[in-house]
């Protein structure tokens, strides 16, 4: 087992296949967030106010349930959290997770994935989430960085 995770939450599937070859190239272990209810195509309409995922990130202290709680985040040191940045950060699940678990002591580099906005001040926000773990600013992995790419990354956080 690996002491490093690449944790992540992906909504239409392309932060998992960023995940899946962040963890092949780093030899690290994966797992997958889970909402409890998954998101429809409907829940993801940035455009309609009353959506699911709308709601929720106008909503600072909304916290969607997961699916399970079994990542066993005792046994890793480092951890690549990924996800999708919804309206400019984490969306909500994220804070979910980080509530979750114990991470004192554990080093988080966050990784994202977005059609047009950056990491921003997701790193700060997390960190309140998460006051006991170091949490680093870390990088967009759109498209699809070669597995190099990847390994050279993980290697400077």
């Amino acid at each position: 087992m690996s002491n490093t995770l690449v944790a992540f939450f992906s909504a239409t599937g392309a932060t998992k296949r960023t995940a899946e070859h962040l963890a092949d190239a780093i030899g690290a272990d994966l797992y997958e967030i889970s909402p409890a209810k998954s998101y429809t195509r409907a829940d993801l309409n940035w455009q309609d106010q009353g959506s699911r995922s709308t709601l929720e990130m106008k909503n600072e202290a909304s916290r969607p349930e997961l699916a399970d709680q079994d990542a066993e985040i005792s046994k890793y040191d480092r951890i690549f959290l990924g996800f999708p940045i919804w309206w400019y950060e984490a969306p909500r699940i994220i804070d979910t997770f980080l509530e979750s678990y114990d991470f004192s002591g554990k080093t988080i580099i966050l990784f994202a994935t977005s059609g047009g906005s950056g990491l921003g001040k997701t790193a700060e926000k997390l960190s309140k989430v998460c006051p006991n773990a170091t949490i680093k600013d870390g990088r967009m992995l759109n498209g699809n960085p070669s597995k190099a790419e990847l390994e050279e990354w993980a290697k400077t956080v």
